[in-house]
């Protein structure tokens, strides 16, 4: 431990005078040494809170970089998933075209919650259509798929239907995750969120349905 005496801070303000004497980490003012740094209105400085301010500011740019790093992968994922309608709308116009029509619908709705994202804008819901397993309590929630999708449906049918139906849906089950990463701590923020999570199930809902009436049969085959 390093004691700083009054003496020592007198001869080296002499020869150099100063207004702020930084401590270092093992250097302790003896009561006589604070005294003349006090006369003299010299601003003590802690080199540990130097490193405290340092770290915490280090910490700061990491976390708003991270931040804008997982916005971008956000946007990205909005603008592949917005493609993925359209491939699927383009697929489907050669198979079924009322089909696609209901997923040029949705396809709509989704680009609208993609703009909304940049200014935190609200967005309509979209209009439920009840089913035995879905209605208008549950069509916000995360409901997962209401049946596996297996090889058995490739060969139906209407099999290569149900497999991009299920494709987009897939990938709209992964915005949920990303989403929550973005929200920051503030209520208002995180409702928000949440409330653009509701719109984005209520898509995937939509194309549960849509994928049921691509298998057939009038009984719903939701698995809870």
């Amino acid at each position: 431990m390093k004691f700083i005496t009054e003496s020592y801070l007198r001869d080296l303000y002499k020869k150099e005078p100063f207004t702020a004497y930084e401590l270092g980490a093992k250097a302790r003012l003896t009561p006589g040494g604070r005294q003349f740094l006090t006369d003299r209105g010299i601003k003590m400085v802690d080199s540990s809170d130097n490193k405290k301010t340092g770290s915490t500011k280090q910490q700061t740019e990491e976390s708003e970089s991270k931040n804008n790093w997982k916005n971008l992968q956000f946007q990205s994922k909005m603008k592949s998933i917005e493609a993925l309608f359209l491939l699927t709308g383009e697929e489907l116009l050669r198979k079924d075209v009322c089909l696609a029509h209901m997923v040029v619908k949705l396809y709509k709705q989704f680009s609208a919650l993609k703009n909304a994202v940049k200014n935190h804008s609200p967005v309509e819901n979209l209009s439920c259509n009840e089913c035995a397993g879905i209605n208008e309590n549950n069509f916000s929630s995360n409901l997962g798929d209401c049946f596996e999708i297996t090889d058995f449906h490739m060969q139906l049918e209407k099999g290569r239907e149900i497999v991009i139906l299920h494709r987009l849906r897939c990938a709209l089950q992964e915005m949920e995750p990303l989403m929550l990463e973005l929200c920051d701590s503030s209520n208002e923020e995180q409702i928000w969120y949440e409330e653009m999570i509701g719109k984005v199930n209520q898509i995937i809902n939509c194309l549960s349905q849509l994928i049921h009436s691509a298998v057939g049969g009038g009984k719903c085959q939701r698995i809870n």
